[in-house]
């Protein structure tokens, strides 16, 4: 699928480039780029993922591209191609989901190692742990990697002990069924989402002010008083950059919740007039997004998001 000649695709690199929303030239340059040391495959997923769906291309130096796609848990296929250019055009045609992209190549079977059975949950331990998931793609913004991981680590936390052998309550093999089964769901129930949601204008508004000079970070660190000691750092060029505006994670989940939202933000030399400007900002640039903000223009104070619909949609 292309939107707006740019694939819905999140790609990674070895040397760990990321290629996001990129355009198919973006994408075709990264292919044949690769073969050096340190950079030698291509990883690209869906946007949004969906489990064991991706492509990846391997190419040492004098070596040939080998291409391989899964669409499944038991379609796995690859092919060996000595054209970089062939890689490229084949790599880009899956990221649009052309029909018969993967017509006349020659694919054959790549082997994956059987399947373990996973054990059933105990039916209370299973709710309580869905209950977690469930809440976590409500927030929106772990991919399936995190979710499994926040899963494992939330069950072992708070909602049961290991056993005596040291495994946690959920293993991560048993919290992995479960993410990637309500993450589909989840991925069905935001194909009836139309148009923008607040979320999407949330982070039109935060893309414009980083163009402006102005750091924005989406459900940034944990608490307000982490965010404030940590968003320095994420200032690339303090010289360009006069201030900054985020949200934590306690306020995504409160949105997520319909509890409106809390920005936070600043001016980095600490200044009331800096902060009172960069706030100025913040809020034309919420309502050119379509969002209305609620603040007296008081540098002391947060600004507020008091009515939000909150469907924030996966990406993976």
């Amino acid at each position: 699928m292309e939107i707006d000649e740019v694939l819905a695709v999140n790609a990674r690199t070895e040397n760990g480039q990321t290629y996001v929303w990129s355009s198919p030239d973006e994408l075709r340059a990264a292919v044949r780029g690769l073969g050096g040391a340190g950079n030698r495959f291509l990883v690209a997923q869906r946007i949004p993922d969906l489990p064991n769906v991706f492509a990846q291309v391997w190419h040492e130096e004098g070596g040939d591209y080998r291409l391989e796609h899964r669409c499944g848990a038991d379609e796995f296929f690859g092919t060996d191609l000595t054209d970089p250019e062939r890689a490229a055009d084949l790599l880009v045609d899956w990221a649009h989901e052309d029909d018969g992209w993967d017509a006349g190549v020659d694919w054959a079977p790549v082997g994956t190692p059987p399947r373990e059975e996973t054990p059933a949950l105990a039916p209370g331990v299973a709710a309580r742990a869905e209950d977690h998931v469930r809440t976590l793609l409500r927030d929106g913004y772990l991919g399936i990697d995190r979710l499994v991981q926040e899963t494992v680590y939330l069950m072992e936390d708070g909602d049961g002990e290991a056993d005596r052998d040291g495994a946690p309550p959920v293993s991560p093999a048993q919290a992995r069924e479960i993410v990637e089964r309500l993450w589909v769901e989840r991925l069905a129930e935001q194909r009836a989402w139309t148009g923008l949601t607040d979320p999407d204008r949330l982070t039109r508004a935060f893309a414009a002010l980083e163009r402006e000079g102005v750091v924005a970070r989406q459900d940034f660190t944990c608490c307000r008083s982490c965010g404030m000691t940590e968003i320095g750092a994420e200032a690339e060029d303090a010289g360009a950059t006069r201030g900054f505006v985020f949200f934590h994670h306690q306020g995504t989940r409160a949105a997520a919740e319909g509890r409106g939202l809390t920005l936070y933000y600043g001016g980095f030399d600490g200044s009331a007039a800096t902060t009172t400007a960069v706030g100025r900002q913040v809020v034309a640039a919420l309502g050119s997004a379509g969002l209305s903000a609620v603040w007296d223009g008081n540098p002391d104070k947060a600004i507020e998001l008091a009515r939000l619909t909150w469907h924030k949609r996966l990406v993976g």
